[in-house]
């Protein structure tokens, strides 16, 4: 089982979306694929078309109670085979909640530590550096890294990759970057072109050879509840997710 947290502390750069296109593309390669929804928001759980019943038990279940474990969350995609555990609006107190804590950061680590039946474990995260990003780098193997295709949206992976290198040195030594997508991307702008030779200059091989183009498409998939994959697989957007998925799967 590989466990993969999508991270940006900016928002808006695309990463819900690339956490539900990719949970889909994997899925069609015929991987099982498990997507955890980490952000208070909740809009990743409304990507998938999941809407959890009141009493469910979400993310917020898993991180503060001892005796929930991943199976017990678990809510399968109308869509496909795909599982999901959902958030809620409770999820933002965590943090508080936990503060005295000796393990608030390995939480999620340790429900993810246990045998699940899943080829890939996909870690939505929100768009910040705080409590529940760094439960997701702590129990990753990985980091997928959206980037914008703008030079201010470029500022911010400094202190992500410095959050990184924390979390190598306190209790997973073994992350590691999978690599860095490029998302919103217009090849007919000379500021795209820019952001990408430096983005390849500076990240190499690590950059993903498909860059994820801008697109409503994106949006129509968001408000019908499916990934583009499922929603419009034959888009442009589509075919660059499942792209990248074959991507992962070498890297991975």
């Amino acid at each position: 089982m590989k466990t993969i947290a999508v991270a940006n502390q900016k928002g808006g750069v695309g990463k819900t979306a690339t956490v539900a296109s990719l949970a889909a593309a994997l899925a069609a390669t015929g991987q099982r694929v498990l997507v955890v929804d980490g952000d208070p928001q909740g809009n990743l759980s409304m990507a998938l078309g999941v809407e959890a019943a009141p009493d469910a038990l979400t993310t917020y279940d898993l991180l503060l109670q001892p005796d929930v474990e991943v199976q017990h969350c678990q809510i399968t995609v109308p869509w496909g085979k795909v599982a999901v555990v959902p958030t809620d609006v409770r999820l933002a107190a965590a943090e508080v909640e936990l503060a005295n804590a000796d393990d608030r950061h390995l939480r999620l680590k340790a429900k993810l530590g246990h045998k699940l039946p899943y080829d890939f474990v996909l870690l939505d995260t929100p768009p910040s550096l705080g409590f529940l990003t760094l439960n997701a780098l702590a129990a990753a193997d990985a980091v997928l890294i959206p980037v914008q295709c703008s030079y201010l949206a470029m500022q911010g992976l400094r202190q992500l990759l410095e959050t990184i290198e924390a979390v190598r040195a306190h209790g997973n030594p073994g992350l590691r970057i999978l690599g860095v997508l490029m998302t919103m991307y217009d090849p007919r702008t000379l500021h795209t072109q820019q952001v990408e030779e430096l983005l390849r200059e500076n990240f190499g091989d690590l950059v993903f050879d498909i860059p994820i183009r801008r697109s409503v498409v994106f949006d129509y998939a968001t408000v019908a509840g499916e990934p583009v994959t499922v929603h419009r697989p034959e888009s442009a957007g589509a075919e660059a997710y499942m792209q990248i998925a074959q991507e992962v799967l070498a890297r991975a």
